[in-house]
């Protein structure tokens, strides 16, 4: 390893607590005596450099897995050891300033602020193009960055009438821009298609082929694993057309739970995992330029980003395909289609949406809290079954939803 690339043993006693350490794998902590080095360094070893793939129109070459600011920091640390350079939702470390190791290298780092409607959540809030500006004006001073790479407009626009008619956020990003606080402007997209709660809502790609053809953002985040979705692969086929960046985010569909689950995991072929599998095909299968993938530890680092730009072999396949169908029957694909049917209205793709936090993300606390503002919830249901006549992937919704109200109430 390059010697200025070296972590001094002084940063990472502050960096971790012997609590961290304990509950590190035993593995790295074992090499770790052997060889001196530091269990980030040794995790880091194990991934080696992460590939780099030019981003959208302007050619910035950023990671082919990509950071956040929720990233535990010893993960974020053996990241950047790893080339790990762009940095989703940056402004997450407004509380405490950003990392040391970033700031004293700020023009290596892409780092992306987040900025949701105001007034509301992102189904009723509004573009403000004030409070846009303030906010960020507040995180880039907080941070201490100096500056954010890009700007992004956190779960995007409801619907094409919307991106073509309100350039709240637009004119928010071009003015920032003249203060040299941002540089890019880019989206997450969520799918508004059917939502009770959004006036007109359509699909993600929808809206995103719409705002690819405004030529204003130069690329955009949008929720893509395994499994068959045509609609989206004619997006990523069309994007790359145009030279728009996509980087795939809610990637781990129903791994979580899978993993957990021993017979199941007895099914895998010897030697795989879930985790690694995804990653092999996501950044060689696929027309992706990057991907957002949480890990919460070492240990998972290790397994998911040694899999970065690998070859997807013969049992990797196998495995993803048995993972595919085992996703098909517990986890859903957040499109949106079945919402339309509901005739009590209920938002049926935030609730599985907020399931995926607690099973496979074990975020109970977000899952619960982001439940508990809900005004209709899924004991609302019915059982008439209607949104099941729309469902990709058949899911049995309304038991899904019995399911979901127990486990998040």
């Amino acid at each position: 390893m390059a010697k200025g690339k070296s972590i001094r043993r002084r940063d990472f006693l502050q960096l971790s607590s012997a609590a961290v350490l304990a509950g590190l794998a035993g593995q790295a902590a074992a090499d770790e005596k052997q060889t001196g080095l530091s269990a980030v360094e040794e995790a880091a070893k194990r991934v080696g450099q992460l590939p780099r793939r030019k981003l959208g129109y302007s050619g910035r070459e950023v990671s082919i897995l990509i950071g956040a600011g929720d990233l535990p920091p010893l993960v974020a640390e053996a990241g950047i050891l790893c080339g790990m350079n762009y940095w989703h939702k940056a402004n997450r470390w407004m509380d405490g300033g950003a990392p040391e190791s970033i700031r004293k290298n700020r023009d290596a780092h892409c780092c992306q602020v987040c900025v949701d409607r105001v007034g509301g959540d992102h189904y009723q809030g509004r573009l403000d193009e004030e409070e846009h500006i303030a906010y960020v004006q507040e995180a880039v001073k907080k941070t201490g960055l100096g500056y954010f790479d890009d700007m992004q407009l956190h779960y995007g626009y409801h619907n094409v009438e919307e991106v073509q008619q309100n350039k709240s956020f637009v004119r928010a990003f071009e003015r920032l821009k003249k203060q040299g606080l941002v540089k890019h402007l880019c989206l997450s997209q969520h799918s508004y298609e059917g939502s009770p709660r959004v006036k007109n809502g359509q699909s993600a790609t929808e809206i995103l082929r719409s705002v690819i053809e405004d030529g204003l953002y130069e690329h955009a985040q949008i929720i893509y694993s395994f499994g068959a979705d045509p609609q989206v692969d004619r997006f990523l086929q069309f994007s790359r057309q145009k030279n728009f960046g996509v980087i795939a985010m809610k990637t781990a569909r129903g791994i979580g739970r899978m993993i957990q689950d021993q017979s199941f995991m007895e099914k895998l072929p010897a030697g795989v995992s879930p985790h690694n599998a995804l990653v092999r095909w996501l950044t060689t299968g696929t027309d992706l330029d990057a991907v957002v993938i949480r890990v919460k530890n070492l240990e998972e680092f290790v397994d998911t980003f040694s899999g970065a730009d690998k070859e997807v072999r013969t049992q990797d396949q196998r495995a993803i395909d048995i993972m595919t169908v085992e996703a098909g029957r517990s986890a859903c694909r957040l499109c949106g289609k079945c919402q339309s049917r509901c005739p009590q209205h209920i938002p049926i793709t935030d609730i599985l949406r907020f399931e995926r936090y607690a099973l496979d993300d074990h975020d109970w606390h977000k899952a619960s809290e982001l439940y508990a503002e809900l005004t209709t919830q899924a004991d609302s249901c019915i059982d008439c079954r209607s949104c099941m006549q729309s469902c990709p992937l058949s899911l049995r919704i309304p038991e899904k939803l019995a399911k979901a109200h127990i486990l998040l109430s």
